[in-house]
């Protein structure tokens, strides 16, 4: 296997980003073997616990709206599975409380700033914002108000400019040097939930698979995480209540063989009782994952010998 690259902000500002307030910090970390062992980029945008004391000061009840945030603990699934299957791994750093990569940079509430002088128009720009959880949180359900006041807009633009834009930059290099190298790329972006609880006759989904109904991954794949899940007596629900959002909106081109599929799992299956700290199932999950990524590299693989006349588009070395 060849050996894995770090771009972190230090050897590469173009590809690290800065967290505000937290001077040499990287705002992420991609993990890459050069060349490329597999067609496919685990991606985890929200697992990011670097939290500057300029933000915590600033929250309400910061430990709560934190655990309520993250995706708690997903960047050590996904760094398991880059080790064990050579996948290529994107994690973010920054909090999502500071800034959420699976949002459109216009998706906000301009309430929130000390700009606003509100009768200009509605106040929240997206449909996440208006529920409260747009570019920049507002507020949690159950929780309430994040914030104890408003921000200023040059807070946001840094945030954009040091994390947002570089993330996706960078992602987006990424997705399009395994497709040259493959003829077909996988963006496995990853997620935890809370457990889902029963809704019916059937017992909750341990997993949701989401590709925006479709649009964002080609069918072959979904149903190969489909199959390898149903043989692996695991539970997984397609779409609902998770279909994807802006990364997979932003970065999917399956018409140009460069898919992506966002991939929730249930918190309880890998963390304590809790749902704090890495719990009795971590060791499971990992290998279940590796099992996963290994099943779709195949098929990703495929896809790209076929939309190449039965050739890679790079030879393997």
């Amino acid at each position: 296997m060849a050996a894995p690259k770090q771009v972190d902000g230090e050897s590469d500002p173009d590809g690290g980003g800065i967290i505000p307030g937290a001077p040499g910090e990287p705002a992420f970390t991609l993990q890459s073997a050069q060349p490329s062992v597999l067609p496919i980029l685990i991606a985890v945008p929200h697992a990011g616990r670097t939290y500057p004391d300029s933000l915590t000061g600033r929250m309400r009840h910061p430990r709560a709206a934190a655990l309520r945030l993250e995706d708690r603990y997903a960047d050590l699934l996904g760094q398991a599975v880059a080790r064990a299957t050579g996948a290529a791994l994107l994690i973010a750093r920054a909090p999502r409380a500071m800034i959420d990569l699976n949002r459109a940079t216009d998706d906000i509430d301009n309430s929130m700033f000390a700009s606003w002088r509100g009768g200009q128009g509605e106040a929240a720009t997206g449909p996440r914002s208006r529920s409260g959880l747009g570019l920049i949180p507002r507020r949690i359900p159950g929780l309430g108000e994040i914030w104890k006041h408003r921000h200023e807009d040059h807070e946001l633009e840094a945030r954009v400019a040091g994390i947002h834009a570089p993330y996706h930059a960078c992602l987006e290099r990424e997705l399009a040097d395994l497709r040259r190298r493959w003829g077909a790329a996988l963006l496995i972006d990853l997620h935890s939930m809370p457990p889902l609880g029963l809704r019916g006759p059937h017992p909750p989904s341990e997993f949701v698979i989401g590709d925006r109904f479709g649009a964002s991954c080609h069918g072959t794949l979904i149903a190969a995480a489909f199959g390898y899940f149903a043989q692996a007596r695991r539970l997984a629900g397609h779409n609902r209540p998770y279909a994807g959002g802006y990364v997979l909106e932003r970065h999917a081109a399956v018409d140009d063989n460069v898919h992506a599929l966002q991939l929730e799992i249930d918190r309880s299956s890998y963390l304590d009782r809790a749902l704090v700290e890495p719990g009795e199932g971590m060791a499971d999950m990992v290998d279940l994952l590796c099992g996963l990524v290994s099943t779709l590299a195949a098929q990703v693989a495929e896809l790209g010998r076929s939309g190449q006349g039965g050739r890679w588009a790079i030879a393997a070395e």
